[in-house]
């Protein structure tokens, strides 16, 4: 499969979906909240040709050493205003579901988070450590979100009975049809970290980088971009009446064994992929959210894959440059590399001499 798309009239689609100001707001009340840091890279922007590189450094959010916490709080506020005292279930590859557990703690409920099997025991104790519940599932990512939403929807686990226990509810980062609202919580909570870069620069970055799995973070940041509105470096046609491209090119990464995306976005529908094994573990997804897919088709207009050894690479360099970054976040890194190093895939993106570039750092060196 190849490992590059571009489609740049994708900077032309506006999104109608309204600003989730509500959960910026929320997590505005949450101990221990504030803006994660930007830090500018001008080595790493004189290695690429473009006038600036930031790294949005995600590494330690809300106590968590992942960006996770953000959609995973807020989903878990409205689920619980709906269904009091519920058992929060979920799948994961590591932090969502930490983060879930860790919502599941301070909100005084329970939590039953289903893992695959390729997950490593340490990270499997993290989401432990939280006072979760951790079942093991014989097979992939995708497995485990099928077996999370059995037991939600009141299937036995683990030898229990089925519909014994506490009501249960479903927290999960990807959507399909018919379980659509939940996930758009927790992309409306990420939203957050992009509003955030915004105001540190003062304006909108010329290419965000974002690394994906099922493509929820990659909706709320294209969602973010090509919202229903002409930034201010736009104007209309006179003649056509058709608005001009948005100044912001997204750029998805992902890992070149799990490009479910990329796929999607070549065959013009979603597609699912096998999954082996990966060092960008929480990536390692085979199955385009049904809830993400939409943005991604009319808005993301670029796509790269990685390999491990790049996402490796990258997070030596991001921590030698006093950002902790583990592979998944670094990947950014990686992929963007692999986009402005090609001539035609430069062209691709058709930045400015002076384009300012932001590298979505997802999770920290030490996360799960």
């Amino acid at each position: 499969m190849t490992s590059w798309f571009s489609n740049p009239s994708d900077r032309r689609w506006s999104s109608t979906a309204a600003p989730p100001s509500a959960a910026r707001d929320f997590h505005r009340t949450l101990a221990g909240y504030a803006p994660t840091p930007l830090i500018d890279l001008p080595d790493l922007a004189a290695e690429l040709g473009v006038g600036r590189v930031l790294v949005k450094d995600e590494s330690a959010r809300l106590g968590l050493p992942a960006f996770k916490i953000l959609g995973a709080s807020w989903a878990c506020k409205q689920a619980l205003e709906r269904c009091p005292g519920a058992r929060l279930v979920t799948a994961t590859d590591g932090n969502h579901g930490r983060a879930v557990a860790r919502m599941a703690r301070e909100l005084g409920v329970t939590a039953t988070i289903f893992v695959p099997a390729v997950m490593p025991e340490s990270t499997a104790a993290l989401i432990e450590s939280e006072g979760a519940e951790v079942v093991r599932v014989d097979g992939d990512y995708d497995e485990a979100v099928r077996s999370a939403a059995t037991y939600a929807d009141g299937g036995g686990a683990h030898g229990q009975p089925p519909g014994t226990g506490s009501p249960r509810v479903l927290v999960q980062d990807t959507a399909w049809p018919g379980y659509e609202e939940v996930p758009q919580w927790i992309v409306d909570g990420y939203a957050t970290l992009v509003e955030e870069v915004d105001e540190a620069l003062g304006r909108q970055p010329d290419l965000f980088a974002v690394p994906v799995g099922v493509g929820s973070l990659a909706q709320a940041v294209v969602a973010h971009y090509r919202r229903g509105r002409l930034p201010h470096e736009a104007r209309r046609d006179g003649a056509a009446g058709a608005p001009t491209a948005y100044p912001t090119r997204v750029l998805a990464v992902e890992p070149d064994t799990a490009a479910c995306v990329l796929a999607s976005l070549h065959d013009g529908r979603p597609t699912s992929v096998p999954t082996p094994d990966t060092v960008m573990a929480g990536l390692n997804c085979g199955t385009v959210s049904s809830l993400a897919w939409p943005t991604l088709r009319d808005g993301c207009d670029a796509a790269v894959t990685v390999t491990d050894e790049a996402a490796l690479s990258a997070s030596r360099d991001l921590a030698a440059r006093g950002a902790s970054s583990g592979p998944c976040g670094a990947a950014t890194l990686a992929g963007v590399r692999a986009a402005l190093t090609d001539p035609s895939r430069r062209a691709d993106l058709d930045l400015p001499r002076d384009a300012v570039v932001v590298l979505l750092s997802t999770e920290g060196l030490d996360s799960a």
